[in-house]
């Protein structure tokens, strides 16, 4: 009997030797999305600021407003539902001839490289290089996606009749401070992300 307890202590120990060789050749965990999200858009250049319930949203949105000064000036938004924080802080955001900053939802927020994914249905027929360096987006936790390709599928999901145009993403909050060729031609933007939960 001893003999067999021996035999399957030994091969049984000798697994679990090589068990634990093969796991650190084994691929890392995986980052949870909101977490990898935040991470890659910090170091894009982007600010966060994260709000628990609408109260918090709201304060937040003064905060920034106090921060850069930004009360009794024009401001511009495309959104209907957005036009109550514009209103209840005396920002002019009817015809604004000059626009400090753009007030806007999005599409989704790509964890994979920290940007924002907007439409038409935020930015019309406008292309981001024609819109105010600043931009404050109001967007919830549910819709941070792990890649570009999760992001174009819940557009399509959310719009089944009639699938918004202009569909861009906007990851350059900081300047380049080497040489990049890519980034040549594309205006970095001033952002601001107002992540509410609601999961």
């Amino acid at each position: 009997m001893n003999i067999f307890k021996k035999i399957f202590s030994s091969f049984s120990s000798s697994h679990q030797n090589k068990n634990n060789e093969e796991s650190k050749y084994l691929p890392e965990k995986e980052i949870p999305v909101d977490e990898q999200f935040t991470h890659n858009f910090k170091i894009n250049g982007g600010k966060f600021l994260y709000c628990e319930n609408n109260e918090e949203l709201e304060e937040n949105f003064i905060s920034i407003l106090q921060e850069n000064d930004w009360f009794e000036t024009e401001a511009l938004t495309f959104e209907k539902g957005l036009q109550h924080f514009l209103i209840d802080n005396k920002l002019n955001y009817k015809n604004p001839t000059n626009p400090v900053f753009l007030l806007t939802s999005c599409e989704g927020l790509i964890a994979q490289d920290g940007s924002v994914l907007l439409s038409s249905k935020q930015l019309f027929h406008y292309k981001t290089n024609e819109l105010p360096v600043n931009i404050i987006v109001i967007a919830k936790a549910s819709q941070i996606t792990r890649t570009k390709s999760d992001g174009l599928r819940n557009i399509k999901m959310r719009y089944t009749n009639e699938i918004p145009t202009n569909i861009t993403t906007m990851q350059h909050f900081k300047e380049s401070t080497n040489d990049d060729f890519l980034q040549y031609g594309i205006q970095t933007k001033n952002v601001y992300l107002l992540l509410l939960e609601d999961f």
